[in-house]
């Protein structure tokens, strides 16, 4: 790629082949050089992600956000924090814990499963990517806790959505536009998200030895109460295992949270157990064990195993989560388990084989949703789509999107969509 003499002057290297700008004016001129010369850019951040989705077309330039880093502004009275794209969300759950607040969307960290550490992604990918953890079902997805980006489309122009409050406003909120466009329409610079007060405590309800068509029934109940559960999920046998060490045991896990002041988590606890105690065996674990369970479960440790065997994310209608499993065994050889009360399904192939069209065509039957392929080997993300195909009319409109925000094609070409 030949950069102007201003891109060229104003950039830190690393390596003749990645380029890592440090405000957002370098990076719009890498961006706009590349727009005039048809180059692609392969956009990561600390690379903690570039295992999902599809391979980025081969000679693509690689443009890191790691430089532009750091936290510019934290309000804890106004739940505020704005940060540069590039800054590792470890670095701002310490920050924000140290005064008792979170990101509430909880959002998924895929180290483990991609086979490196922990802690190494960032809020740009975060947000790019729309990672959302076991909280959704009650605090919503990432876009719902954003509040205003500048970033810098594929045309290389610098654009600013949104602000630091929460307000109603017409026309688009690109800002949410960009969440889950995985660095397809534009490069994020920074972020400003709402951040929430952590929970004073939580407890976990554990309903043992249930299957998963009876652990469906108990975690729509659970739903369904007045215990406002923010965690529910089922880990069927051998499946419990591989959480926590082992904490859970053998035996399938029917696991429903509860968080709050101590007085309010213990009387919802109360009432939750008393009504689902005819359902299965109950335990209880704790603030400390609970949140490693959790944090296990969110990050898909039980297929975090150092092998490529695909695994797949099921976004499905709750009550038809175990039906879609039921079907899938009958087929192929899987291992699955259940977060979002069953609305979202972990798959693992244990064959080695995708089965793409066995997978969708059974989400299909069973009311519809997406499946996104989350890890398999690099030969298989070339060759099957990773990403749920869209209908033609939603294709369209994401294909008009893409020629308004990077007409050129030149940000991540074949991360969302096949090169083929």
């Amino acid at each position: 790629m030949t950069l102007t003499a201003g891109a060229t002057e104003a950039l830190e290297t690393q390596g003749p082949e990645q380029l890592r700008p440090t405000s957002a004016e370098e990076l719009r001129e890498i961006i706009a050089d590349a727009a005039a010369t048809g180059t692609a850019l392969d956009v990561e951040g600390t690379g903690s992600k570039r295992r999902l989705g599809g391979p980025v077309a081969d000679g693509a330039c690689m443009l890191s956000v790691s430089g532009l880093s750091g936290i510019t502004l934290y309000e804890p009275d106004e739940l505020v924090l704005s940060a540069g794209a590039g800054t590792p969300v470890a670095e701002i759950e310490k920050l924000i814990g140290e005064r008792g607040q979170r990101l509430e969307f909880e959002p998924i960290d895929y180290g483990r499963l991609l086979g490196m550490e922990r802690g190494q992604g960032t809020i740009g990918g975060v947000i790019a990517c729309n990672l959302a953890g076991p909280r959704r079902i009650k605090a919503g997805a990432a876009r719902d806790h954003i509040l205003g980006v500048t970033a810098v489309s594929g045309r290389g122009e610098i654009f600013k959505s949104g602000g630091r409050v929460v307000k109603n406003v017409t026309g688009y909120d690109l800002s949410k536009g960009l969440t889950g466009s995985w660095g397809t329409l534009a490069v994020m610079t920074s972020i400003t998200v709402k951040v929430l007060p952590a929970s004073q405590t939580e407890v976990t309800l554990v309903l043992r030895d249930l299957d998963d068509d009876a652990a469906a029934g108990a975690m729509a109940a659970a739903m369904g109460s007045s215990a406002e559960v923010s965690g529910v999920a089922h880990l069927p046998a051998y499946v419990a295992a591989r959480v926590a060490d082992g904490l859970l045991g053998r035996d399938p896990a029917t696991l429903l949270r509860l968080e709050g002041f101590g007085p309010s988590v213990a009387a919802r606890a109360s009432m939750l157990g008393a009504a689902l105690a005819r359902v299965g065996r109950l335990e209880t674990l704790e603030r400390e064990a609970s949140q490693t369970v959790w944090r296990d479960i969110r990050d898909v440790v039980p297929f975090a195993d150092g092998t490529d065997k695909p695994v797949w994310r099921l976004s499905v209608t709750p009550t038809r989560g175990h039906e879609i499993v039921m079907a899938l065994r009958m087929r192929a050889a899987i291992d699955a388990f259940y977060d979002w009360q069953g609305g979202l399904v972990w798959l693992r192939m244990e064959s080695g084989e995708a089965e793409a069209g066995l997978v969708r065509a059974a989400v299909q039957h069973f009311g519809g949703g997406h499946a996104m392929l989350v890890r398999a080997s690099d030969d298989l993300r070339r060759t099957v789509p990773v990403f749920q195909p869209q209908p033609p009319a939603l294709a369209a409109l994401s294909k008009r999107l893409k020629d308004q925000f990077d007409p050129k094609g030149i940000l991540n070409p074949g991360r969302m969509t096949s090169l083929t």
